[in-house]
């Protein structure tokens, strides 16, 4: 299979058989512990049971109820350490595999062309919904089965925010999102894409344009970098790397991994995307450098470990320092010094210290800078109250603002977090914004 091939091909999940037969290792508690450790209230104790009860299009309801990114939560979610993590079944045997279960119903779903939604009437006024990402379609799919009328603006050609442009291929394809997509648009959603919403002077005209109120969640665009990072060749940023795997014709990127060494900085679930995506791509050598532990690192060990099935290396306790390049400053290896591990931290992992005289260079032809993301250049801090890193303050129970009508949630509030959590903001602030409109 080609590299493109690959790309363009989602991993599979469980058919439905399959989900059957995972189905029936439920225990169907009478308060079924995994429905709470479900950020998003997808409430799987309920849909396994009424799947146990061959009620297969009310299990799917049930989901897309809940969650109308329910097909991408299946996929994307760490449920190891969410749902499953507090299976009953775990004390017997192993946890039910939820996720699989939930993504499989869904897809079933769509199969079999049943519609999990009636045709709201819209009658209760406009709610403007900035930013497409999970925490924006999850309080538009809220407020329009509401009856309100909702307008989602997007500064990019398509929505689907995070999980469109910045998640590979093989993780989630176009085509699976644009089925969850279909079911926003049944609702009446209606998208303006192309169109940025400019910080705090865009939101102010919306509100004067009549919308009842605005969802403010544009997520995070803006990467972290390293210091002279933004002037070698041959040096991307995470956002910059996993939009390249999105564009069409795939091989752009190829050229530049294939047969090369490239070095992944960063320990997170978006530096597992890249490494794994180089790797998959044919890169001679694919490094994973993190200035902590293995054990330490913020990815999920699923991850960790699909990484290590592909051959990626792992330089653990190596801190960067900077880039060498050559006389055309097209990059040539990644300063590096080792560290090791202190007293705890803020976070409560030991702190990585470093050890005196061990610089050393890694040679490597291509870096991707996956340390973080932060906010781009619109400023909302003139009509919101903001942090010092620029996120969005918020209620955590209701998302309001420190504005009246000016609700937020996603990353622009939380800074990166999972899709379910945005799942979980878009639905308590759809829940404020009706209290706040009736």
């Amino acid at each position: 299979m080609s590299n493109a091939a690959l790309f363009q091909t989602m991993t599979k999940g469980f058919d439905f058989a399959q989900a059957i037969a995972e189905a029936d290792r439920c225990l169907l508690c009478l308060d079924p512990p995994c429905s709470k450790g479900c950020p998003a209230e997808t409430d799987p104790g309920a849909f396994i049971r009424k799947l146990r009860l061959h009620n297969v299009t009310g299990a799917i309801r049930t989901i897309k109820s809940n969650n109308i990114l329910g097909g991408a939560c299946g996929v994307l979610c760490p449920t190891p350490r969410l749902c499953e993590k507090e299976c009953s079944a775990t004390g017997i045997s192993r946890p039910v595999e939820i996720g699989k279960i939930q993504r499989a119903l869904v897809e079933h779903g769509w199969k079999i062309g049943f519609q999990p939604f009636s045709v709201p009437v819209r009658n209760r006024g406009k709610v403007a919904v900035v930013g497409s990402g999970p925490a924006g379609l999850s309080c538009a799919a809220e407020l329009a089965r509401e009856g309100f009328a909702v307008t989602v603006y997007e500064e990019r050609a398509e929505p689907g925010g995070v999980i469109r442009y910045g998640v590979p291929a093989y993780r989630f394809d176009k085509a699976f999102l644009s089925h969850e997509m279909a079911d926003l648009a049944h609702l009446g959603v209606e998208f303006a894409c192309g169109t940025r919403i400019e910080g705090s002077t865009g939101a102010r005209k919306l509100l004067q344009q009549g919308f009842k109120a605005v969802f403010l969640g544009p997520g995070l665009w803006e990467a972290e970098r390293m210091p002279g990072g933004e002037k070698v060749k041959g040096v991307l940023t995470s956002v910059e790397f996993l939009a390249l795997m999105r564009e069409e014709p795939f091989a752009g990127i190829g050229h530049q991994v294939e047969g090369k060494v490239v070095a992944v900085i960063g320990g997170g679930s978006v530096a597992m995307d890249c490494v794994e995506s180089a790797a998959k791509l044919g890169a001679r050598d694919a490094y994973l450098v993190y200035r902590r532990s293995f054990a330490q690192m913020p990815a999920e060990e699923d991850e960790r470990l699909a990484a290590l099935r592909l051959g990626v290396h792992f330089l653990m306790l190596n801190q960067p320092l900077g880039y060498a390049v050559d006389g055309k400053d097209s990059l040539t290896g990644v300063k590096l010094v080792r560290t090791r591990l202190g007293e705890p931290d803020a976070s409560g992992r030991r702190k990585p210290e470093t050890v005196k005289g061990s610089e050393w260079t890694l040679e490597a032809q291509l870096a991707i800078e996956a340390i973080g993301n932060r906010p781009d250049t619109a400023d909302w801090s003139a009509l919101v109250k903001t942090d010092k890193a620029g996120l969005v303050v918020t209620d955590e129970t209701t998302r309001k603002t420190s504005t009246a009508f000016v609700f937020a949630g996603g990353d622009i509030t939380r800074g990166a977090g999972l899709v379910v959590e945005a799942v979980q903001d878009g639905k308590r602030a759809a829940r404020a914004i009706r209290a706040a409109l009736d």
